[in-house]
């Protein structure tokens, strides 16, 4: 499903942000990704949604040689890529319903189409009944399960999530966690970048670590040490 053979991402002289990054990554996984602040993460979530272009190596998602991805086609591998941030990123005069829908009717959903997906979805993340909450009316958590929600009305195959607890105190980061393995449940591979230390330990998934740039752990149910 995702595959990187070797990967280098190069800034400049100074900023060698990937070095050699090899790691394989299957249908349905749920993998978390750990290390500091300007270890290589971030870069490396980039590389896969196609912001930035490696430097060498190869990028394989889903079938796709990225070598090969010609610009026009970037959009459509973007479908199959959920992403969520840190920071909600969410369309403040528009309620609840309406930003999730918005995310198909960019892509050219009907209308018929997105009344019948949006509230299914919404069930999915646990918000039936917030519909017409405007971003504002809702807790953190609520806010983040809506980007959520946003991030797999496509369906999309893989969902990266960034940090999406680093801004939410314990129990709400716990329900976004939920929503997170319910989703893997239903077959999407999910990616998460995280900081926090009981997310890792109580999960007990897969753990990649990143340092410097360099991949220098990959275990299954790994636990997490500074």
């Amino acid at each position: 499903m995702i595959l990187l053979d070797r990967v280098t991402k190069v800034y400049n002289r100074n900023n060698t942000a990937l070095d050699r990054v090899s790691l394989h990554v299957e249908p349905k996984e749920f993998v978390i990704i750990i290390g500091k602040s300007g270890a290589g993460k971030s870069t490396l979530l980039k590389l896969l949604t196609r912001e930035e272009r490696q430097t060498s190596g190869k990028i394989v998602v889903g079938g796709v040689d990225y070598d090969k991805l010609k610009d026009r086609d970037i959009p459509l591998l973007r479908r199959k890529i959920g992403v969520v941030f840190q920071d909600f990123k969410l369309l403040q005069n528009k309620n609840v319903f309406e930003n999730v829908a918005f995310a198909l009717e960019i892509v050219g959903y009907g209308n018929k189409e997105i009344i019948h997906t949006v509230p299914r979805v919404l069930d999915i993340v646990g918000l039936k009944g917030k519909e017409k909450n405007m971003p504002m009316e809702l807790s953190g958590g609520e806010r983040q399960r809506v980007a959520i929600a946003r991030a797999i009305v496509r369906q999309p195959k893989i969902l990266i999530a960034d940090e999406p607890t680093g801004n939410l105190d314990p129990k709400h980061a716990w329900d976004v966690i939920k929503v997170l393995e319910k989703i893997n449940k239903y077959g999407t591979t999910v990616l998460l970048t995280t900081h926090n230390q009981e997310i890792v330990n109580k999960l007990r998934r897969r753990v990649i670590v990143i340092s410097d740039g360099r991949v220098v752990s990959d275990k299954a149910n790994a636990e997490y040490r500074h």
